[in-house]
């Protein structure tokens, strides 16, 4: 099942989900998926013209490929404006993914300050790209087209504070366009920056995530680049605190991340 269709699949049937293998990352279900699928489980619990703005996401579990998985949102409070809505990935009786949302209808106000100019970086066709190898490169990403433009791969033992390129998804048929839905699986597509500092292999994974919407989302299909950018802001003791940014290949501004990721090496 490509990625459009477990969309489809959890908003038909979100009580009992298997995720299949071949979107693992070692023994766990990819992150960025996860967190799609209970975000569209809470999207459907919220009134239109509320858009989401924030969510705070916490990886309790890894969440096994395989078994059936109950995505499930419950709202906390309904204001003239905001909803606050909580949602959670269930397996085997336990809290695997916990996401805290927060969506809100646009109101009038005299702020406005732009967004920061996108990172300058090299053409698509000028970044190396990261093939999806059996049994090296993590499963999900034979779904996702990246191309390694700034910092070094994983292990490479590259001391860079910063990694990033363009990434995509590689969808089966004809591209659509994209939601929040869609950003949340190509902000996580990417490694923990951390990772590029060793010299071999080792397991590393987000903790908690923060990312952040910027509204409405400008127009993209499925099939356009999108510019990431990562900066590690301090690591120690096995813990890296990344600040990250996804933009269109216009340079619009889409969404606002953080993350803390565990590493084991």
């Amino acid at each position: 099942m490509n990625f459009s269709e477990l969309i489809q699949a959890v908003r038909l049937t979100p009580q009992s989900m298997v995720l299949p293998s071949v979107w693992a990352q070692g023994r766990a279900s990819f992150g960025g998926l996860v967190a799609a699928l209970v975000y569209e489980t809470m999207a459907s619990r919220v009134p239109e013209g509320r858009p989401v703005r924030s969510l705070a996401i916490t990886f309790v579990g890894p969440v096994e490929p395989g078994v059936p998985v109950s995505f499930e949102a419950e709202v906390l409070r309904e204001g003239k404006a905001v909803s606050q809505v909580l949602g959670r990935a269930v397996q085997n009786g336990q809290v695997v993914t916990l996401v805290q949302g927060s969506f809100g209808a646009p109101r009038e106000s005299a702020v406005r300050v732009e967004a920061e100019p996108a990172p300058s970086m090299k053409a698509v066709e000028a970044c190396q790209e990261l093939p999806y190898i059996k049994g090296v490169t993590p499963e999900f990403t034979r779904y996702l087209a990246m191309r390694w433009g700034l910092g070094g791969m994983p292990f490479s033992h590259d001391r860079s504070r910063e990694m990033g390129g363009w990434v995509r998804l590689k969808e089966e048929h004809e591209a659509c366009p994209v939601s929040e839905t869609h950003l949340l699986a190509l902000v996580d597509a990417w490694p923990p920056a951390l990772l590029s500092h060793l010299r071999s292999p080792a397991p590393g994974s987000s903790l908690t995530w923060t990312i952040e919407f910027v509204q409405p989302v400008a127009t993209l299909s499925t099939a356009d680049w999108c510019l990431y950018r990562a900066i590690i802001e301090h690591a120690a003791d096995g813990y890296g605190h990344i600040a990250s940014g996804l933009w269109s290949a216009r340079g619009e501004l889409l969404a606002i991340s953080r993350q803390t990721v565990t590493v084991f090496g």
